[in-house]
């Protein structure tokens, strides 16, 4: 707050200030990081000031009394500063804070084109979001459990009750793919944790992996695959 008024009255907390304030990131060791949209005095020990006249009323927003760049802004202005990691960190846990949805957030970025330091949000948001066709789902997890070295699954069999994705019976494995997980609400998620504990207490071993695992990160898929299917193997 005091950095705040010592920079005048169109002062923000900014950056990692701002991420810090809000729960989603961490401030810099080394200075306080203030934007201001007029003219600043001369600079401060302990502060940097960003100069940003056309920082728009949308971007500022008012937390714990503190005068702050608002989230989507403040998420802006930290991908420009962090890698891959440190945005994902950051996007999981506005998430996490229910601070701001990835629908809106993906809006937001829409209606800011060319802005430094969106097109690292938006790929994320974009690989994240994306869900695969049924067939082409199955045609690319198909080819993942050939890699692996399992035999064809059966698909759209009814067990415990449930509709599953793919089922290996002599090993007692089932597999469920899901797509859109950060869309999916608390409803969904609880129904997804009861599928996979109904199936662990029938004695069957449950696996679950997101359209986005099968699409972005073969080798990792796999490799559970694999070493799944060689305990249950081991196991019988």
């Amino acid at each position: 707050m005091a950095a705040t008024l010592a920079c005048g009255p169109t002062a923000v907390l900014s950056h990692g200030s701002a991420a810090e304030l809000w729960g989603i990131g961490s401030e810099s060791e080394d200075a306080v990081e203030i934007s201001v949209r007029a003219p600043s005095p001369r600079e401060r020990p302990g502060v940097k000031v960003y100069r940003r006249p056309r920082l728009e009323d949308r971007d500022v927003a008012v937390f714990s009394h503190i005068p702050v760049t608002a989230v989507v802004r403040t998420m802006i202005d930290c991908s420009t500063q962090l890698d891959a990691a440190g945005v994902e960190r950051m996007v999981n846990e506005a998430d996490a804070r229910r601070l701001v949805r990835l629908d809106t957030l993906r809006a937001e970025l829409e209606s800011r084109p060319g802005q430094w330091g969106i097109a690292k949000l938006r790929d994320l948001i974009d690989r994240r979001t994306f869900r695969l066709t049924d067939s082409e789902l199955e045609r690319r997890f198909l080819a993942l459990v050939q890699e692996a070295g399992l035999g064809p699954p059966a698909t759209g069999r009814y067990l415990n009750g449930f509709k599953v994705d793919f089922f290996w019976p002599r090993l007692g494995l089932v597999v469920e793919t899901d797509g859109l997980t950060y869309h999916r609400t608390p409803a969904q998620q609880k129904r997804d944790h009861v599928r996979d504990q109904t199936h662990t207490a029938a004695g069957l071993t449950p696996l679950r992996f997101t359209h986005e695992q099968v699409r972005y990160e073969r080798n990792y898929v796999v490799a559970r695959l694999r070493e799944t299917a060689r305990r249950l193997r081991a196991a019988a």
